[in-house]
């Protein structure tokens, strides 16, 4: 079935973690974003992180949002905050794109503050995973309805590439 997100539900709650990251003396236009997805050998999946990353860009004043993977994708944490330095950025916020706690996320946090002990011309600071937000209930309803009803909708976000990329 589809994804959860890119959802305005999802979107909301990723910007709510995002606001509790920054510092509340930090200007939104000097702060550059790094939105971590798990990282898939699909091409669509990773391609939601970058299509999540765009909508959280507009309209809401941050200087940048990139993106970066924690397994099985490129560029990994480390290499997304080394483009976000050379880019300019000197404040750094790293959001995990992940539902819950656990591995992967442990890992987005280890390798931010590694990088951030190394590098401290820039300011980095690691917001937390969405979490149970109760305005995630009906999507996730919505999308359980859809997997039992057999309602797998194919469109271009959840088709998948059959050819071999570079």
């Amino acid at each position: 079935g589809r994804p959860l997100g890119p959802h305005p539900a999802l979107l909301r709650v990723l910007e709510r973690r995002l606001a509790e990251a920054v510092d509340p003396s930090w200007d939104p236009a000097e702060v550059t974003v790094l939105l971590v997805g798990r990282g898939s050998t699909d091409p669509d999946a990773n391609a939601e992180v970058f299509k999540a990353a765009r909508l959280l860009w507009e309209g809401r004043g941050y200087a940048a949002v990139e993106t970066a993977f924690v397994s099985l994708a490129e560029p990994d944490v480390p290499g997304g905050l080394e483009r976000c330095a050379r880019l300019g950025a000197r404040r750094v916020v790293v959001l995990p794109y992940f539902l819950f706690t656990g591995i992967l996320p442990d890992r987005v946090r280890h390798q931010t503050e590694e990088w951030a002990a190394a590098h401290p011309e820039t300011q980095v600071r690691s917001a937390d995973v969405v979490g149970p937000e109760p305005e995630l209930l009906d999507l996730v309803w919505e999308r359980y309805e859809e997997a039992v009803k057999g309602d797998l909708r194919m469109n271009c976000d959840s088709c998948v590439y059959r050819i071999a990329l570079p």
